[in-house]
This record gives C-alpha cells, sequence and structure tokens, in this order.
C-alpha cells in the first residue's frame, strides 16, 4: 500500500503514515513475508556497503539520483511514501543530508526501521580542523573571527559531516549497517557478517594505502574547492586549504578570498582540485589567479551514471581519489 504526503506538510505526512500502517495490517505481513528486505539509503557509500554487506537478502535503493550534491537536495513525496513503506532507511545521521531531519521525525510514524549509519563516530569540530592552519590564517581568525581565510557555520553547525571519506570511520559505519541487518534477518547473520568481513579488509588496506601516499609525498598543503577533506588532515596529516567551507553554498568574502590566494602562493600550490557533482567560479577565478592547473576529486556523496556503468564502487573511486590526491602533494 503506497502512502502520499509532502515533506512540508509534516502533520499530514505523520497522519498519513500512521493510518496507511495501520490499514488492515498488510504492511506489515507483507514485510515479514518477503523474501529480501528493501533499504533505502542517502549517500553513495551507504547505497555500496549495504549492497555488499547484504547480498542477495537485501534490495537496495538510493535516495539521491547520479551525480547529485546530497547537502541540497530533497527527495520527492513519491520517494519518501516509498521509503516510508521499505524495511529500513539508511541515513549518515552526521548532518550531510539537508532532508533528513524532517524525513526521519515523520517516517517514526511508520514500520520501517530508521539506522543512522554514523551512529558513535566522533566528528570533527571546525577548531580541530582549524587547528593545524598556518599562523597568517590565526591572525585572520582573531581578527574577523574566520579561519584558513574564511569560515562558514550555517549549514553544518560546528562539525564536519564528510566521515565516509576516511576508511577508518568509513569501516564504522559498514559495522553499524551490518549491525542492522542482523536484527532486521538474524537467520543470515552469517552472511551479512562474512560480507562485512571482506568489505573491512577493502577499507583497511585503503587506509594503509593513503597513509603511504601521503608519508611519502613532497608536500601536505592542497587547495580545494569544498572543504571536504577534513578528516584526511586528522588521518593523514595533510592540510587543506579550501575555497568554499562544508557546504558548497558557504562562499568567502573578498578578504577571504585574498588570503585564500596568499597563502596558496607561500605553499607553492600548483593544482586546485575540483569535485565532480559541485561547481565553483569563485575557484575557478583562484585557480587563475595562482597559475593553477585543475584536478578533480569525487567526494562519493552521490556518483555519475557513467561510474554506475563502468561498476565502480567505493573502493575503486577512493582508489582514484588517491591518486589525484597524490598528484596534487607533488611538487611535480
Amino acid at each position: 500500500m503506497k502512502k502520499t504526503f509532502g515533506l512540508a506538510s509534516a502533520f499530514i505526512l505523520a497522519a498519513g503514515l500512521t493510518a496507511g500502517c495501520s490499514s488492515n495490517g498488510t504492511s506489515g505481513e507483507q514485510k515479514e513475508n518477503k523474501d529480501t528486505l528493501d533499504v533505502y539509503t542517502t549517500i553513495y557509500p551507504l547505497e555500496d556497503f549495504t549492497k555488499k554487506i547484504g547480498g542477495d537478502y537485501v534490495n537496495v535503493k538510493s535516495v539521491y539520483p547520479p551525480n547529485v550534491e546530497a547537502h541540497t537536495y530533497e527527495p520527492s513525496s513519491k520517494t519518501m511514501a516509498e521509503i516510508s513503506d521499505s524495511d529500513a532507511f539508511i541515513y549518515s545521521g552526521v548532518g550531510v543530508e539537508g532532508f533528513a531531519d524532517k524525513a526521519v521525525s515523520t517516517l517514526k510514524n511508520s514500520d520501517v526501521k530508521i539506522v543512522k549509519a554514523g551512529e558513535g563516530i566522533d566528528l570533527l569540530s571546525r577548531e580541530e580542523e582549524h587547528g593545524e592552519h598556518d599562523e597568517h590564517a590565526h591572525e585572520e581568525e582573531h581578527e574577523h573571527g574566520e579561519a584558513e581565510g574564511h569560515d562558514h557555520h550555517h549549514d553544518h553547525g560546528d562539525h564536519d559531516p564528510h566521515v565516509w571519506l576516511d576508511p577508518v570511520l568509513a569501516e564504522k559505519m559498514a559495522e553499524n549497517i551490518k549491525d542492522q541487518l542482523v536484527k532486521l534477518e538474524p537467520e543470515h547473520e552469517k552472511t551479512f557478517t562474512e560480507n562485512y568481513e571482506s568489505l573491512k579488509k577493502d577499507l583497511e588496506q585503503l587506509n594503509k594505502d593513503f597513509k603511504q601516499t601521503v608519508d611519502k609525498a613532497d608536500k601536505k598543503e592542497i587547495l580545494v574547492s569544498h572543504a571536504a577533506y577534513g578528516y584526511w588532515e586528522k588521518r593523514y596529516g595533510i592540510k587543506q586549504m579550501s575555497v568554499l567551507g562544508l557546504s558548497p553554498t558557504e562562499e568567502p568574502s573578498q578578504k577571504q578570498l585574498e588570503n585564500i590566494v596568499k597563502t596558496a602562493k607561500n605553499h607553492d600550490i600548483k593544482y586546485v582540485i575540483f569535485e565532480s557533482n559541485v561547481s565553483s567560479k569563485i575557484s575557478e577565478i583562484i585557480k587563475k589567479e595562482i597559475g593553477a592547473e585543475s584536478l578533480t576529486m569525487k567526494n562519493l556523496e552521490s556518483v555519475s551514471k557513467e561510474d554506475i556503468e563502468n561498476g565502480k564502487d567505493y573502493t575503486t573511486i577512493m582508489k582514484e581519489n588517491l591518486a589525484v590526491l597524490k598528484k596534487a602533494l607533488s611538487n611535480k
């Protein structure tokens, strides 16, 4: 049975879900009689991990279409109705999905299991991310309440949500997904656990590869369009200079732009790292100002149709990101 509602009308949504779930008791019975779990996810790593861990016992679909920008996207009421009829909704719970809090609040009135994949992960605060920036940036912070040329508080509060880009934290998210799938289908615990262990090995190797690459690099500073790589700073010791904030909608002032250019020139930055699903005219201006070249990283909030068609997954895309990072950290 399908229920129709919109995110803008929360009280209608809640009422509709409650009525829908109690109608003749059919929703719960259908879920119990199915051979596979129907699961909806948000950002791409959650989709990928759920598919790998669930295997043949889980039917996984992402809320996000290909190449979408996760911070601002909102699903249609039709998609939300489909989620309410599913067995589980898996989201990060760390603040990247703009629609999630409202959706989760209303989905509590349905039978769907709500899973917060980022549960138990300590998020980086802005203070931690800015703690290792250069002396000039600290002067700017005291004068203007900003760090590394700019500070952005309005979209993500005081924490960085991009935890999935850290393979170690991604492993924790995968473990949380595995644990919830086991609760939903305990008869398949052995399969879920074995699949998780296989994924865990891939993530552990990815972490080693990142560490070795950064350790051998010519420099540690990178200039990025979008401040999505704070967890790499903490884990591997790189230093991220960003044009845009934690959300791509957060833009710097003229004074902040001048500081970014000055800092980039001081560190002899040769590349500006852009993202495949985020465009920034300001970043293009800075690239020209410092005479840098463009590189492209994938933040994995979503993936492109091309990547899907080519059979790429979290691990292969992260390896591509590592190759980009290696080039950005070289003096060549």
